[in-house]
């Protein structure tokens, strides 16, 4: 399977963008136990007041909801989870900004895709993803809208902007890469030829999985997604309600498309904010070097690590994302 440090589980997982350590630990031949079950707690729902919210109806991939009036941002959630992890950050700009919540389909309770739209129509549920985002985009004539995603999110707002430089704003990307298969190999020079075996064999396999299956599967993960038990459980009850075979389907897309060469097609600015607070001290300046490889082609692209939060910044240190996202975005008019 994937190259991990074989003399410590925990480093070698550690350096992964966290919410796929829950699905590729139980790939970890030799290396992986059974999950200590964990209280699940559902996830925290999005609100504002009533006189700024509509509700859209959105497009197979993906449903949208709309709150405040503004400046337009999309909001884009990561690998199974729901647009309530963006409570902190709606709060921090719906007043002077328009926010469209995306709820991609398999993940968290939204019911997914069937295989045959998956595999017949568009080719990849994230093209698909990708293809009815600029749709949206363009029927709501949404004006270079903000981008900001976490993780999967991210990696969908590099695609977009790589995609149509011309209709997207600029990105904020937070814990999510170009391209997730470096961080397994720990080469930067590996390309998706080199990991279509593994990643067939991990749709596949997620594919045949139960959510409950599922579920205990990220539950081995949550040490490194995030730090309070409360967040931990936001984390695991969004995997619980997702479909396995969405999740391995983008697993598997996600190690086969490298959107590094692309990067130059860029035209807006970017921010991409890390996480190694699951890492020890040492492993630190990897992690920089690591994220600051992914964007070679961009830069001028600005890089910030928080070295006290996990994986999903947004639940552990909200007070030090919101500041960053809202300095960027005064600064990129």
């Amino acid at each position: 399977m994937f190259k991990c440090a074989k003399s410590s589980k925990a480093a070698g997982l550690s350096m992964i963008p966290t919410i796929f350590v829950a699905v590729f630990a139980a790939n970890q031949s030799g290396h992986s136990k059974a999950a200590t079950p964990v209280a699940v707690a559902a996830p925290v729902a999005v609100t504002a007041p009533a006189t700024s919210r509509q509700v859209t109806t959105s497009p197979r991939s993906f449903s949208v909801e709309v709150i405040g009036q503004g400046r337009p941002v999309i909001l884009i959630p990561g690998l199974m989870s729901a647009p309530s992890v963006w409570q902190s950050t709606v709060d921090a700009l719906k007043a002077d900004h328009q926010l469209h919540l995306i709820h991609i389909a398999g993940f968290a309770g939204k019911a997914p895709f069937t295989s045959k739209n998956q595999q017949t129509e568009q080719g990849s549920l994230l093209q698909t993803v990708q293809q009815e985002l600029l749709a949206y985009i363009e029927a709501k004539q949404l004006q270079q809208p903000v981008l900001i995603g976490h993780s999967l999110g991210g990696f969908l707002a590099f695609a977009l902007a790589s995609k149509a430089p011309e209709k997207i704003g600029p990105i904020v990307s937070v814990d999510g890469l170009p391209y997730l298969a470096p961080v397994f190999t720990r080469d930067p020079a590996t390309v998706p030829a080199q990991m279509q075996a593994q990643a067939t064999q991990i749709s596949m396999q997620y594919g045949g999985m139960t959510q409950a299956q599922l579920s205990q599967a990220a539950a081995q993960g949550l040490f490194i997604q995030a730090t309070s038990p409360t967040a931990q459980q936001q984390v695991l009850a969004m995997a619980g309600q997702s479909d396995p075979a969405s999740v391995g389907q983008v697993m598997a897309e996600l190690l086969t498309t490298d959107l590094r060469p692309h990067l130059g097609k860029v035209k807006q600015p970017v921010l991409l904010l890390g996480a190694s607070g699951a890492l020890p001290p040492q492993a630190q300046a990897g992690v920089k070097a690591l994220y600051q490889q992914q964007l070679e082609k961009l830069p001028a692209a600005q890089l910030d690590i928080n070295p006290q939060a996990r994986h999903f910044i947004m639940l552990d240190d909200p007070a030090w994302l919101n500041q960053k996202i809202r300095s960027f975005l005064q600064e990129a008019k």
